[in-house]
């Protein structure tokens, strides 16, 4: 994961939560639902990119392997 995208998905989560408290505290439901699901996708956006980091080092760690059996 990029540096850029753990920022831009922990800052939507940040931000998410502060929508979702602010709606909270006002009771406006609408700020709060979209506090929640902005929260929501930063957290999808972080897990997509930490399964993206997970298949490179899957991929690196297979390639060490092949490359150690032609020597």
């Amino acid at each position: 994961m990029g540096l850029s995208d753990k920022i831009s998905s922990k800052t939507d989560q940040a931000v998410g939560a502060a929508k979702e408290k602010i709606g909270d505290l006002t009771n406006n439901s609408d700020l709060k639902g979209d506090g929640a699901d902005q929260k929501a996708s930063g957290k999808v956006d972080q897990k997509v990119e930490d399964v993206k980091d997970k298949a490179t080092d899957v991929k690196h760690d297979a390639q060490a392997a092949a490359d150690k059996l032609k020597d």
